[in-house]
C-alpha cells in the first residue's frame, strides 16, 4: 500500500498536456508521473533523514540565527572585497 501524497500542481506545454490526456488513462495518471519521476530522480539515500537536511532545515527555521545573518550581510556589503565597479579597480 503506497504512503502519504501530496497534491501538486504543475504546468504543462498545452500540446504536451493533450498528449498526456490523450495517451494516460484519468485513473493512471499520477501513478505514471509517480513512476517517471521515480527513474529520472537521482536514488534519496537519506530522505527526511539526512543529518544535512536536518541541519539546513533547522537553520532556516531558526529566526534568530535568519536575523544575525541578515546583520551579517549588511555589514559585509562594503567591506572591500569586491571590486568597486565604479572605478574599474580592484582591491588589493
Amino acid at each position: 500500500m503506497p504512503g502519504p501524497t501530496t497534491q501538486l500542481l504543475i504546468r504543462l506545454p498545452e500540446a504536451l498536456a493533450r498528449r498526456f490526456k490523450r495517451c494516460v488513462a484519468l485513473r493512471q495518471r499520477s501513478k505514471f508521473i509517480a513512476r517517471l519521476l521515480e527513474e529520472a530522480l537521482p536514488a534519496d539515500e537519506f530522505g527526511e533523514d539526512d543529518p544535512l537536511y536536518q541541519a539546513a532545515l533547522a537553520v532556516e527555521n531558526d529566526s534568530a540565527l535568519a536575523s544575525e545573518i541578515a546583520e551579517w550581510e549588511e555589514a559585509t556589503l562594503g567591506d572591500g572585497l569586491a571590486p568597486d565597479r565604479s572605478s574599474g579597480k580592484q582591491p588589493g
